[in-house]
């Protein structure tokens, strides 16, 4: 039996049925990984001996997947996650050789629920990225076209799961690093109200926008997977006591919801001609399943752009000071005072993008500029929030495409900054005001590359989220996979 394709409840269901075992299953995937991944470069890191232990001990064990909700499961990790004894370089030079003493706790409660480590994968460097051209160990490319991006940051995390060589992964989302990439690649991309999912265990980029989230081919595997390593985490201060429901419950129900959809039309300004046709034949599909479209005003997103790149890059510059070649990870072999030492081991081991905007926080936080800039970023972002809360008075979604394009090619922007930032331009909004938001696929492009739809939800409305997603995924079918999923790329 060929795997890669599956999703988790196939997987769940043949495990069930004894129809295979996680050795047949993991053996499956790293076949793939070994014979695709040199194409894509998605893999840092792949310990095949140690995975198929761990499947092999799931072999004996098959009864217990029906109690185990991630059972047997192959999971890609994005590489800014820790993992006890792997290495964790969150794709960057200054953290080579940092092998994770602890595991993150987002990562620990998949595999308590039965879930195999598949390897460790690419991104852009501290995830800061819209393409993952940033990372130090090459860029990602995209399966559905190898002369294109596939996302970024985590362009790893949503190659993996688009050509088959994981049936999900993690990643993280500080502007869109989940919900972008899973656009451009054909996968549904959730990333969860802030506080929904620990942090604990993740290389810290922007501490009060970063969130971890799924990659998936179905609404109902994200689902399972939120479900598993949802909840309070008393390492992680931040994170929520609000309850977890059981999301894929709720998705068993055949009772059929109607929604109201918000739409600022202002804010669509700008879209590709092929991605505005699919958002719209979108919305005929809500409105086929007895929704209604309303028009709404968010005034205050047409600054989230710039007050994302003050905050973002501001908090990174106190969180990346702890990168001085003198602790942990990458120290210049040229030194000859501390001085030297911290600007050469820095220098050299971080790269541009990340030296960009570290150079841009700091002069943000600087004297004399604090309040010009960082404080006013602040109270914008709560203006942005103030917008969402009173268009959630008027409808259950805001809802935008994704991306304003789909996949573009490598090299397209990286001379460009604000035209690559401007990729992420409906993502922004949704982890300044701490929201969740999920992307679905709504259709492929001219170029037969995938679009997609974004729905933004009340604070902790992932419930919701499902609910509304699952729903249009039955009515569109099953989404096409990319020729490298089906073994042709």
């Amino acid at each position: 039996m060929e795997f890669g394709t599956q999703t988790i409840w196939d997987l769940l269901s043949g495990y069930q049925k004894k129809q295979f075992k996680p050795s047949e299953v993991i053996s499956g995937y790293l076949k793939n990984i070994s014979e695709r991944d040199e194409k894509l470069n998605s893999f840092l890191q792949v310990r095949p001996e140690e995975t198929l232990a761990k499947a092999r001990a799931l072999d004996a064990k098959l009864d217990a997947a029906q109690n185990l909700p991630l059972f047997g499961i192959p999971v890609a990790i994005k590489d800014n996650f820790l993992v006890q004894g792997w290495q964790a370089t969150a794709g960057s030079k200054v953290l080579s050789g940092y092998v994770s003493p602890y595991t993150a706790t987002s990562v620990q409660r998949l595999e308590e629920m039965g879930a195999i480590i598949i390897g460790k994968v690419n991104c852009d460097e501290f995830a800061m990225g819209s393409s993952n051209e940033n990372s130090a160990f090459g860029p990602v490319r995209n399966p559905w076209d190898l002369e294109r991006v596939p996302g970024g940051s985590s362009g790893g995390s949503s190659a993996a799961v688009a050509a088959g060589l994981a049936t999900v992964s993690l990643g993280t989302d500080t502007g869109g690093s989940i919900r972008q990439p899973a656009s451009l690649c054909g996968l549904v991309g959730l990333k969860p109200s802030y506080g929904r999912v620990s942090r604990y265990g993740i290389v810290a980029y922007a501490s009060s926008l970063d969130q971890v989230g799924p990659f998936s081919r179905t609404v109902w595997d994200s689902a399972r997977v939120l479900e598993v390593m949802a909840g309070f985490d008393n390492k992680d201060a931040t994170s929520s006591k609000h309850p977890v429901p059981r999301y894929t419950e709720e998705l068993k129900s055949n009772t059929k919801r109607s929604f109201t959809l918000g739409v600022s039309r202002a804010w669509l300004e700008g879209v590709d001609l092929d991605v505005a046709k699919s958002f719209e034949a979108a919305l005929e599909v809500f409105k086929q399943m007895g929704g209604k479209i309303v028009d709404i005003d968010l005034p205050h997103t047409k600054y989230a752009l710039s007050t994302y790149y003050l905050i973002a890059p501001s908090e990174a510059s106190s969180n990346l000071a702890r990168y001085d070649g003198v602790h942990y990870g990458y120290r210049t072999q040229s030194a000859k005072s501390s001085e030297e030492l911290y600007s050469r081991s820095r220098g050299e081991g971080i790269g541009r993008e990340v030296k960009l905007r570290i150079m841009l926080g700091t002069y943000a936080l600087s004297a004399g500029y604090y309040d010009a800039f960082y404080l006013k970023a602040n109270q914008i972002r709560r203006k942005i929030q103030e917008d969402f809360e009173k268009a959630f008075t008027q409808c259950d979604f805001v809802v935008t495409p994704t991306s304003p394009s789909t996949a573009f090619k490598l090299g397209e922007k990286t001379d460009d900054p604000l035209k690559m930032y401007l990729s992420d331009i409906f993502t922004l909004p949704v982890n300044l005001a701490g929201l969740p938001g999920l992307s679905v696929s709504c259709g492929l492009d001219s170029k037969k590359l995938p679009i997609g739809f974004q729905l933004i939800g009340k604070p902790f409305g992932e419930r919701e989220l499902f609910i509304a997603a699952h729903q249009y995924e039955q009515i569109r079918g099953e989404f096409p996979l990319s020729s490298m999923a089906k073994g042709k790329g």
